[in-house]
């Protein structure tokens, strides 16, 4: 069963997102997305205008999606594709309970349909040819998982679904002196 708002007043069905799933919601399975990764230093240039727009490192990957990982993770040879640099050093524990000595590399700017987020780092595991899309990078798109399809969504954007909390405060009016 998927919950709703009971305030809110649009069809669910018609203004949900196509997503993608392994078994296409057929049955219980894996939940893969279609995201694009992109170099982010290399947009920077871009939008400085001194590195032409089809010279941006681009790659479309077809990634597991997981909610219980915290992290975007990449292999080697995508960070070599994006030409990403490392940024630091870590260590990460698998699902085994191993504990391994991971690079972490980045900046990268992510797109998942309308949806885009920057990871600062992303762990790159030279062992595996897999993306996986974790919790981080998920907050930071702002979608969710359709466990009833297992697709990845895009929630509908509407009012009651604000991407952003403000602070309010009160413009003072000076006085003219």
């Amino acid at each position: 069963m998927t919950l709703r708002r009971a305030h809110h007043d649009y069809n669910y069905y018609k203004l949900r997102t196509e997503g993608t799933s392994l078994t296409g919601g057929k049955k219980m399975g894996y939940v893969y997305a279609d995201i694009d990764l992109t170099n982010e230093d290399d947009l920077a240039l871009a939008r400085r205008g001194k590195l032409p727009a089809d010279e941006v490192k681009t790659v479309r990957v077809r990634a597991l999606v997981d909610s219980g990982a915290w992290d975007l993770t990449i292999s080697e040879e995508i960070r070599k594709q994006l030409d990403l640099p490392i940024v630091g050093k870590d260590w990460a524990k698998m699902a085994d309970d191993t504990i391994v000595a991971i690079d972490l590399a980045g900046p990268i700017h992510l797109r998942f349909e309308t949806q885009t987020t920057l990871v600062h780092k992303a762990i790159v595991l030279p062992t595996t040819s897999d993306v996986l899309l974790g919790a981080l990078a998920m907050q930071g798109l702002d979608v969710y998982i359709d466990p009833k399809s297992e697709r990845l969504m895009v929630p509908p954007q509407t009012v009651d679904n604000p991407k952003s909390k403000i602070r309010y405060y009160r413009r003072e009016l000076r006085p003219s002196i």
